[in-house]
C-alpha cells in the first residue's frame, strides 16, 4: 500500500508525523483581477520551504497534506517545487470548494459521472500536465448543504469507490459534519475512510460524540484559528474524546497558510487589520506553521495527555487513514 504525494508514491511506513490539514498557497477565484494582489513566486517558494523545513528539522514532520480545492489557487507544480526544495513529503487533492465560496460555473453544469472523472483522471493520470496525482480527494459543505454541494459531494463518492482515494472534508462554522456523514453512507463510502474536517470549529462535545460514533475521522485542525474557537476549548474537548476510547479517529493539524493572494475573501474589521499588521511588521505573518507544538500541545499535556497520546495521533491515524485500514475498537488504539 502506499500513499501519493506530489512527488511520487512513498510507503505507509514513510508517512511519519504528518500535518493532515495545511495550506501552501490560497487564491480565491477574481483575485488575479486586483492590481494590489502581488505575487512574488520566487519569493515565495523561499519563504514556504524555510517553513516546511523548519516542521521538518525542529518538530520531525514528514509529511504535510495540503488540500486545496481546485479551484482555491491549487498549483501542482508549485507544490511540487516545494516539496523537492525542502524534502517535505507533501500530500495535494483532488476536489472543488462548496457552493457559497466556489464550484465554477463550468463544473456546476456537469454531471455527478462527468465531476467524478475529472477527480478520477487527477488521482490516476495527474492534474493538468504536471505529472502530480492526487493523494485524497476534497469535499466541502456550507451552512446550510445545499443541492449543488451535495452534488458534488456524490462525484467524490463515486471516485473515492472507484480509486480507493480517501476523502477529507471541509466543514463550514462548526456545522454539518453529520449530514456529510450520511451523505457519504449513501453513495457507499465506508465511514473511516473519511476525515470529517474543522469539527473543532463546534464546542459541543455532544457532536464531536456524534461524530466519531458513526465511525469516521474527526478533524481537530482549526488548532490557533481563534476566530473559530479558543484553543482552550479545543483542547478540552480533544482530551475528552481521548478519554472516552476515541484517540484513534483525531487528527490534529492547524488550517495555516504560508501564502494568500491578495485580500481576504471577506471584510476584516479594523482591529483584525491592526493585528496581520503588526504581525507582518514583526515578520509574524502567516503565522508560522509550528504553533500546534510549540502552544498547543502544552495545554494537552497540562490537561493529562502523554506525549505517547499525541505521537499516536500524530503517527498511527494518517497512516490508518491512508491505508483504508477499518478502526479499532474503541480502548484498543
Amino acid at each position: 500500500m502506499q500513499v501519493q504525494t506530489v512527488t511520487g508514491p512513498i510507503g505507509l511506513d514513510q508517512l511519519g508525523r504528518t500535518l493532515m490539514h495545511e495550506h501552501l498557497f490560497i487564491a480565491f477565484s477574481g483575485a488575479e483581477f486586483d492590481p494590489t494582489a502581488v505575487f512574488d513566486r520566487p519569493a515565495f517558494v523561499a519563504e514556504a520551504v524555510k517553513r516546511l523545513k523548519q516542521l521538518r528539522e525542529e518538530h520531525g514532520v514528514k509529511s504535510f497534506l495540503d488540500p486545496c480545492p481546485i479551484e482555491l489557487g491549487r498549483d501542482a507544480a508549485l507544490m511540487k517545487e516545494i516539496a523537492e526544495k525542502s524534502e517535505m513529503q507533501v500530500i495535494c487533492t483532488t476536489g472543488f470548494y462548496f457552493e457559497e465560496m466556489g464550484l465554477p460555473i463550468y463544473w456546476r453544469a456537469r454531471t455527478e459521472q462527468e465531476i467524478a472523472d475529472l477527480y478520477i483522471s487527477e488521482i490516476t493520470h495527474g492534474i493538468g500536465k504536471t505529472g502530480v496525482k492526487a493523494g485524497a480527494i476534497k469535499v466541502a459543505t456550507g451552512k446550510p448543504i445545499t443541492a449543488l454541494d451535495k452534488k458534488f459531494l456524490a462525484a467524490a463518492c463515486i471516485a473515492s469507490k472507484a480509486t480507493g482515494t480517501p476523502i477529507i472534508t471541509h466543514t463550514q462554522d462548526g456545522h454539518g459534519a453529520p449530514e456529510q456523514q450520511e451523505l457519504f453512507a449513501a453513495g457507499g463510502v465506508e465511514a473511516h475512510k473519511c476525515l470529517i474536517g474543522h469539527c473543532c470549529g463546534n464546542a459541543d462535545p455532544a457532536y464531536h460524540r456524534k461524530v466519531v460514533d458513526g465511525g469516521s475521522y474527526i478533524g481537530f485542525d482549526r488548532i490557533g484559528l481563534l476566530r473559530f474557537q479558543p484553543d482552550e476549548v479545543r483542547a478540552d474537548n480533544l482530551v475528552k474524546l481521548v478519554r472516552s476510547g476515541h484517540r484513534a479517529q483525531i487528527m490534529m493539524s492547524q488550517d495555516r497558510h504560508c501564502g494568500w493572494l491578495g485580500k481576504f475573501a471577506r471584510q476584516l474589521s479594523p482591529q483584525e487589520q491592526a493585528h496581520i499588521d503588526a504581525q507582518r511588521a514583526a515578520g509574524n505573518w502567516p503565522p508560522p506553521y509550528t504553533y500546534m507544538f510549540t502552544d498547543f500541545f502544552p495545554m494537552l499535556k497540562e490537561r493529562g495527555l502523554t506525549q505517547h497520546d499525541i505521537d499516536s495521533i500524530l503517527l498511527d491515524n494518517p497512516r490508518r487513514y491512508f491505508a483504508g485500514e477499518p478502526l479499532p475498537l474503541p480502548n484498543q488504539a
